[in-house]
């Protein structure tokens, strides 16, 4: 039996390593694709300050994203790659009888994100230091999921997307917000952009369902998918 056991869950290791292909590509790119598309290098919390940079008000209007949002009181909300917490801190503000789970894989990151929730009176965040394929997070709990420019990091997105849509309850929201590759004009570079087409794509193969599409961002997409 224990035998039996070992070779299914080789099997199953086999399976998850077939859907990526490494090839050399975008100097900015970790050499690992998936559906076609290669997969960017992760910022580093040296360059956090990128994430707090003035002009990002203007250039990415994070307000009207989270009005879209409809946060509700008691949300349950998790915050992926949340970085210094720039989105966690006002979605928590937001939802002051509900939680965010501010996640990362950096606890440099984390760290700025405790001292200032602290130093904001909030006490509805949550530092969760996760993996590059697990979020940590506890099951069937959240009601909605933010990803801000950072997906396309993922260098495990198949276990990382199956760890966050467990986290989901039924019915539950995931916003992703990505910049997009359809303008040239944006200057960002290309493997940290993607196709409208090509995050669906990837979101229905973790099982989450395309409901609607907001085209009020300067530079991003904005996507909602939900749980079945």
């Amino acid at each position: 039996m224990r035998f039996l056991v070992c070779v299914l869950w080789s099997f199953a290791l086999t399976g998850l390593q077939a859907q990526y292909e490494l090839r050399p590509g975008d100097a900015g790119g970790i050499g690992k694709w998936y559906m076609g598309r290669e997969i960017a290098h992760t910022m580093c919390a040296a360059h956090a300050e990128w994430l707090d940079r003035p002009e990002r008000e203007r250039e990415e209007r994070p307000l009207r994203m989270l009005e879209r949002m409809q946060i509700a009181p008691t949300d349950r909300i998790a915050d992926i790659g949340c970085g210094t917490g720039y989105h966690s801190l006002l979605m928590a503000a937001r939802a002051p009888q509900g939680m965010v789970y501010a996640v990362d894989i950096q606890s440099a990151m984390l760290d700025s994100v405790f001292v200032r929730s602290q130093r904001a009176g909030l006490s509805n965040v949550d530092v969760v230091l996760g993996s590059t394929t697990d979020t940590r997070l506890p099951e069937g709990r959240l009601d909605k999921v933010l990803l801000v420019d950072v997906y396309h990091e993922f260098d495990h997105p198949v276990e990382m997307m199956a760890s966050i849509v467990r986290a989901m309850r039924p019915g539950a929201l995931l916003f992703l917000v990505e910049f997009r590759r359809e303008d040239p004009w944006i200057p960002i570079k290309d493997v940290h952009r993607m196709h409208k087409d090509q995050c669906v794509r990837e979101m229905a193969a973790a099982g989450l369902v395309w409901e609607r599409s907001w085209n009020g961002l300067p530079w991003q997409h904005f996507l909602v998918f939900r749980k079945p």
